[in-house]
């Protein structure tokens, strides 16, 4: 359990601070207080209670997370840039009983057609809205402790279940690859709704003694719809960051801004990163070759939420641009005879309505398609069913091109499509400030 080793590292470095909030920090001797004061209170629902996190980045969103963990309650964090009508359905379709919040406006709205209960809690210093509500449960797979919901092209999220061991297995495992030690210090840019943050970034770093830096998203750059590259730049600076964890999108804008004539400097100032991990959606190689000609530390990987997260990872030790890198030790990986790659190892245990994609062995279809070079590492050239076959019989993976496209500076999107015709077509958004 990460709760053991938050335990150990109050006892061994009681001092050390473990979270770094934008105004307060909590010590990992306070991290555990926290943690167990937090369990006192959810002690009173029943061993059933489904438990919905929904606020900005800040200590006390982790300290619910791991006591609600630790008590064994099943927990679904829900992203703050879902819909109304998406959070509605999270909410119904996971039967959460008990939402944690401090966004009491906008759900005080959402479930005003809902009867709910409200009252107050106090995590970590921060008073947070407790709503109890009542949506009819449905079974669970056995073993579930997260829920997390992944927005698909439908519309409608889908719930992923997943176990603490199969979400620990992979922490442990990025802890051991990227050499996290209590003398770094992680800035959580992503929502810890994210579960690559949530794993990857928070649990591996304190399950090795680590400092935290969760800001509010405001504060890393997320200003509604739009990002502010400066304020990211300013809190890897104040943080002095060693590890991060970036989407392509955040990462060619930290690149320009460091590539600019006016800001030859800002590469420099950002010499105390280590270790920044890229995902989440297809990287170019050329942004990843202009990250390091900036000497910038980035590091491809891939993941599925099905997978706990991360799967495969390139490291300074086993580096190959233009590929994800190797997998981690508890994983298998395989290419079928149509290119779609299947895994086995740390896969979730179901979806919140039971169904699930294994085979009779206990791999699982990718729904990727994808190759393992000579050297063991593994390329990722689109998604199987967004394949399209041109007049000519030619497979085309429009992911292959589109970021190849995106990665230019000019262009913030690209979509291309070809079904049936003797060419392909791009249709291309230009980054707002790109030049006529």
């Amino acid at each position: 359990m990460i709760h053991s080793s938050i335990i150990r590292h109050a006892q061994q470095h009681p001092h050390h601070v473990a979270l770094q909030g934008i105004s307060y920090a909590l010590t990992y001797s306070a991290l555990n207080d926290a943690i167990v004061q937090t369990s006192l209170h959810l002690a009173q629902y029943p061993a059933d209670t489904r438990i919905a996190i929904a606020m900005n980045n800040q200590p006390a969103w982790v300290v619910l997370d791991i006591a609600a963990l630790q008590l064994g309650l099943v927990q679904i964090p829900l992203p703050s840039f879902f819909s109304d009508a998406q959070l509605l359905h999270a909410m119904q379709d996971a039967g959460v009983n008990i939402l944690i919040s401090d966004q009491t406006v906008r759900f005080d709205q959402l479930l005003a057609d809902h009867p709910f209960q409200k009252t107050s809690v106090m995590i970590a210093g921060t008073v947070l809205a407790e709503y109890r509500l009542a949506f009819s449960q449905s079974a669970l797979p056995n073993n579930t402790a997260k829920i997390t919901y992944t927005s698909g092209t439908t519309g409608a999220p889908k719930g992923v279940c997943l176990s603490e061991k199969a979400m620990l297995e992979v922490a442990h495992a990025i802890s051991t690859q990227v050499q996290v030690s209590q003398l770094d210090h992680h800035a959580c840019v992503l929502p810890l709704s994210t579960l690559l943050e949530n794993v990857a970034g928070v649990y591996a770093s304190l399950i090795a003694g680590a400092t935290v830096h969760v800001y509010p998203s405001e504060n890393v750059g997320f200003v509604g719809s739009s990002f502010d590259v400066e304020k990211l730049f300013s809190t890897l600076v104040t943080s002095q960051a060693s590890t991060a964890i970036l989407i392509p999108e955040l990462l060619n804008a930290l690149i320009k801004l460091c590539e600019t004539e006016a800001a030859l400097s800002y590469a420099a100032a950002l010499s105390h990163l280590r270790f920044v991990a890229v995902g989440g959606a297809h990287v170019s190689a050329g942004l990843l070759e202009r990250a390091a000609a900036l000497n910038l530390p980035v590091y491809e990987g891939y993941g599925l939420s099905e997978s706990a997260s991360v799967v495969t990872l390139n490291t300074p030790a086993t580096h190959r641009i233009g590929s994800v890198g190797k997998p981690l030790p508890h994983v298998a990986m395989r290419v079928a005879e149509d290119n779609e790659i299947w895994i086995k190892g740390a896969n979730f245990v179901g979806y919140t309505d039971e169904s699930t994609k294994f085979d009779e062995d206990g791999w699982m279809a990718t729904g990727d398609l994808g190759y393992c070079d000579a050297d063991g590492y593994w390329f990722i050239q689109g998604r199987k069913k967004n394949m399209f076959i041109t007049s000519f019989g030619r497979n085309v993976s429009p992911e292959w091109v589109e970021r190849e496209l995106t990665h230019l500076p000019s262009i913030q999107q690209a979509c291309v499509f070809g079904e049936a015709k003797p060419w392909n077509v791009a249709i291309i958004t230009p980054h707002p400030d790109a030049d006529a």
